[in-house]
C-alpha cells in the first residue's frame, strides 16, 4: 500500500489553520492559557526560531565566500555591489512614497475613537531606539557598523551586514591567492555550504510544529477582537501589499521578462512559511537554494540576498510609511508636503541596516516619528495588531528579495533561462505558460 505523502506547504497550512483554531479557543480560557503558552507553545514556537537562526550564518558566511571567490575580481564585486544598491534604493522609495500616498488618499487614522484602542507597552523598543539614535545610525553609522571590530562577535549577535562585510574581503582574498594554495580552502567551504543546505531539509520537517505554535501563541495572546477597531489601517496596509507585489515588483518583473506569479508559486512554502513565522530568516536559506536552482549564478544569488535582508526591506518600509501618516491623523496631525518629504528621506535612512534588531519595523518608527513631529506613543495604539501586519510585510519582503536576486542576475547577463525553464517544469509542471516569454 502506497503511503499518502503530504507536501510541505500542505502541512504548513494545515499547521497555520490549526494554530489559529487553537489560538482561538485559548484565548476564551485565560486560565489554562498562560500555562499552555509558556510552557508548551511558546517553547516549541522559540525552538524553531532558533534552529533557523543556528543555520542563517554559516549557510550566509560559506556560500558568500564560495560565491566572491568565484567571481574573483574586485571590479566586477564592486559593479554587482552598485547595481544591487541602486535596485534596493529605487524598490523601497517606491514603497514608501506609495505608503504615504494610500495613507494620505484612503485616510486609515481618521475617524478613529482612541480610547477604544488597546494600549500595549513599547518601552523594549524605545530603548533600542535610542542607542541606535546615540550610536548615530544614518549613512555614516551604517558604513561604520559594516566593518566588524570582533568578526566571531558579529557572527555570535548574527550581524548581517558586518557578516556580508568580512566575508566579501575573505573571498577576495582567496580568490586572489594561486589555484593550488585556494583549491582545498575553497573545496571546504564548498562542503559546509552544501552540508548546511542539507542541515535546512532536516530543520524544515520541523516547520509544521513551529509554525503552529508561533500562530497559536499570537492568536492567544490578542484573538480577533484587537482588530476591529484597526480594521481600516489592517485592510489597507494587506491591500497595500498586495498591489505592491503584484503591479509594483510584477511590473519589474515583467520589464526583466519575469511573472511574479509563477515566482510566488515556486516560493509558495516559503511565503506561507514567512507568513506564519513573520520572520525573514526562517526562508532565508531556502530563497538561496531555490534562486540558485532556477538559474541565478551563486555569486549573485549568496550577496543580494542577505544583503537585501538589511537594505531591500520593501513590506517593512511600505508599512513603516503607512503606519506613521496613520499616527499622525489619529492625534488630528496635517503633515505638510515638506514633512512628508522629511519623512520619505528619514524612513530611506533609518530602515537601512538594522533588520537584526527586534521589532525592527517599531524601531524605525521611533526613530523617525519625532522627526516631523508625530508622538511616539501613537505606536503603543497599534502595537496590539502589530504582530498581524508583521506576517505580511515578511511575505512581501520575501518576494521582494527573491525577484532582486533574479533582475540582478538578468542585469548582469548571468542568468541561465535554461536552467529556469527545466526548474520550472520539474517544480510546477507549467507546459504552457513559461515564466520566459519569448
Amino acid at each position: 500500500m502506497k503511503k499518502l505523502k503530504i507536501k510541505l506547504a500542505w502541512q504548513i497550512l494545515i499547521a497555520l489553520i490549526l494554530g489559529i483554531g487553537i489560538g482561538a479557543i485559548l484565548h476564551n480560557h485565560a486560565d489554562s492559557r498562560e500555562w499552555v503558552i509558556g510552557n508548551i507553545l511558546s517553547p516549541a514556537g522559540d525552538i524553531f526560531i532558533r534552529l533557523i537562526k543556528m543555520i542563517v550564518v554559516p549557510i550566509v558566511i560559506s556560500t558568500l565566500i564560495v560565491g566572491i571567490a568565484g567571481v574573483g575580481d574586485a571590479k566586477k564585486l564592486g559593479r554587482l555591489g552598485l547595481k544591487t544598491i541602486i535596485y534596493f534604493e529605487i524598490i523601497t522609495t517606491l514603497a514608501i512614497v506609495l505608503g504615504i500616498t494610500l495613507a494620505n488618499v484612503f485616510q486609515p487614522g481618521h475617524g478613529i475613537d482612541m480610547s477604544a484602542l488597546a494600549v500595549v507597552d513599547i518601552s523594549q523598543y524605545e530603548k533600542t531606539s535610542e542607542q541606535i539614535q546615540t550610536g548615530n545610525h544614518g549613512l555614516v553609522g551604517t558604513l561604520l557598523s559594516l566593518i566588524p571590530p570582533n568578526i566571531f562577535a558579529a557572527m555570535g549577535r548574527g550581524d548581517m551586514l558586518p557578516i556580508i562585510f568580512f566575508s566579501v574581503l575573505f573571498g577576495l582574498g582567496l580568490a586572489a591567492l594561486p589555484t593550488e594554495t585556494k583549491t582545498p580552502l575553497l573545496n571546504v567551504f564548498k562542503a559546509v555550504a552544501e552540508t548546511m543546505f542539507k542541515v535546512t531539509h532536516m530543520i524544515m520537517c520541523y516547520a509544521p510544529v513551529g509554525v503552529f505554535a508561533l500562530i497559536a501563541v499570537t492568536v492567544a495572546n490578542f484573538g480577533f477582537s484587537s482588530l476591529i477597531p484597526l480594521a481600516k489601517l489592517v485592510l489597507l496596509i494587506y491591500a497595500a501589499i498586495v498591489f505592491f507585489a503584484f503591479v509594483v515588483l510584477g511590473t519589474v518583473a515583467r520589464l526583466c521578462h519575469f511573472r511574479i506569479w509563477t515566482l510566488i508559486r515556486i516560493l509558495k512554502e516559503e511565503l506561507i512559511l514567512a507568513y506564519s513565522t513573520a520572520s525573514s530568516e526562517s526562508v532565508l536559506p531556502r530563497i538561496m537554494e531555490k534562486m540558485e536552482a532556477y538559474g541565478a549564478p551563486r555569486s549573485i544569488t549568496s550577496f543580494v540576498v542577505p544583503t537585501g535582508y538589511s537594505f531591500n526591506l520593501d513590506g517593512s518600509t511600505l508599512y513603516q510609511s503607512i503606519a506613521a501618516i496613520f499616527i499622525a491623523q489619529l492625534y488630528g496631525i496635517d503633515l505638510s508636503i515638506g514633512q512628508e518629504i522629511i519623512l520619505v528621506l528619514t524612513l530611506m535612512v533609518t530602515s537601512k541596516g538594522i533588520a537584526g534588531v527586534p521589532g525592527v519595523s517599531f524601531v524605525v518608527l521611533l526613530a523617525t516619528l519625532g522627526s516631523v513631529g508625530i508622538p511616539l506613543e501613537g505606536l503603543a495604539f497599534i502595537a496590539g495588531v502589530d504582530r498581524i501586519l508583521d506576517m505580511a510585510r515578511t511575505a512581501l519582503n520575501v518576494v521582494g528579495n527573491s525577484l532582486a536576486v533574479l533582475v540582478i542576475a538578468k542585469w548582469e547577463n548571468q542568468f541561465d533561462s535554461d536552467k529556469a525553464m527545466a526548474y520550472e517544469k520539474e517544480l510546477l509542471n507549467l507546459q504552457e505558460t513559461p515564466i520566459l516569454p519569448s
